[in-house]
């Protein structure tokens, strides 16, 4: 019986790009590219007559761009999209309101070395195709319009507190992470414990992600540079190409990131920053595990609870992917297994478990 393929439409405004597109995403008997089209508005028309299961979007396109297609077209005909955008300051903020927009996830351009770096993106293009494929995004139908922000967001200038913490926070996420680490940052008060973070995203955007966050929420924000000090009040995201480690200096705790070869198929890694906290933290650490797809973090997370730290999965009806939550919960590592809304709720009822200790 023969495997039914996945279904592509390609939209960009290069003519060259399209064919690029076409070809390498053919090179996967898996994949079918079912049509192309050169901007929104063709496009339209021909997601309605060739129903394909996944869209590569450009981000950057003449009449209509891929983020103000996504915010008209999802409410009404949800379905899987993979932005494919060059690593631009421009091109990076709009990939992050892409999936604010409904986005399942995002591929680079490649900047030089067009030969390497158009094989290794097309071979990424073709896994994030595929993994796009099995995604509900029907949650779309019922677009939630502008996202609640959290008051505090627009108070006075922030400022992460000037003392170390003996409690360390650390979240992964994969596929459908960016909104899941959102919505729970704006939901944490201000002198929550140092949170460390890593997010499966290309290097370049983790900056601009932390950025984003760092404007909505009460927290501060950053990507973490190696040897930062885990504070309170602060979250810590992983660089797009680097490891990031918990370590234990005296009476603080640091980062330090650094390159590294793939762990779980990613770098930087869920499994290596888990890992570390339960190492260097163990009881004091609070582990979440949050959607995305293949099982980065899950063995982490069962080491950092035998080492005594609490850990909270997210649910499968809140997952964009329920790979990582899942394959965490399988092990006996996921403690608590809540929906995304009860996260922030919950680490912040576990944080004062750990205070009373």
């Amino acid at each position: 019986m023969a495997i039914r393929k996945v279904k592509v439409l390609v939209v960009d405004d290069s003519a060259l790009v399209r064919q690029l597109l076409l070809e390498g995403l053919s090179r996967d008997p898996g994949i079918e590219v079912v049509g192309t089209a050169a901007d929104p508005f063709v496009a339209r028309d021909k997601i309605v007559s060739l129903q394909p299961d996944v869209l590569t979007l450009d981000v950057e396109m003449p009449r209509m761009d891929g983020v103000e297609f996504l915010r008209r077209f999802m409410p009404q005909y949800p379905l899987p999209v993979v932005m494919v955008s060059a690593l631009t300051k421009k091109g990076g903020q709009i990939t992050l309101d892409a999936l604010e927009a409904g986005a399942v996830e995002v591929v680079t351009k490649p900047a030089s070395n067009l030969h390497d770096g158009l094989n290794a993106m097309m071979q990424e293009l073709r896994t994030k195709v595929k993994i796009a494929s099995t995604v509900d995004v029907s949650r779309w139908k019922e677009y939630r319009g502008s996202k609640l922000r959290s008051p505090a967001a627009a108070g006075q200038p922030k400022k992460a507190l000037a003392v170390s913490t003996d409690k360390v926070i650390a979240i992964g996420a994969s596929t459908g992470g960016t909104e899941a680490i959102r919505e729970i940052l704006v939901n944490l008060p201000p002198d929550t414990p140092g949170i460390v973070i890593v997010q499966h995203m290309p290097p370049g955007f983790t900056e601009m992600f932390a950025g984003r966050l760092n404007q909505q929420s009460s927290l501060v924000v950053k990507e973490a540079k190696d040897g930062d000090r885990v504070l309170a009040g602060q979250a810590l995201i992983a660089p797009g190409d680097r490891h990031m480690r918990v370590r234990r200096t005296g009476g603080i705790y640091q980062v330090r990131c650094a390159e590294g070869e793939p762990v779980c198929g990613h770098c930087p890694s869920v499994e290596v920053l888990m890992n570390s906290v339960a190492e260097q933290v163990a009881a004091n650490s609070i582990g979440v595990i949050l959607t995305g797809m293949g099982r980065d973090g899950a063995q982490g997370m069962l080491h950092l609870r035998h080492a005594g730290g609490k850990t909270i999965g997210q649910d499968e009806a809140s997952c964009v992917v329920y790979g990582m939550p899942q394959e965490a919960f399988n092990v006996g590592a996921v403690e608590r297994q809540l929906p995304l809304h009860r996260i922030a709720e919950e680490i912040t009822r576990m944080v004062k478990i750990l205070e009373k200790r």
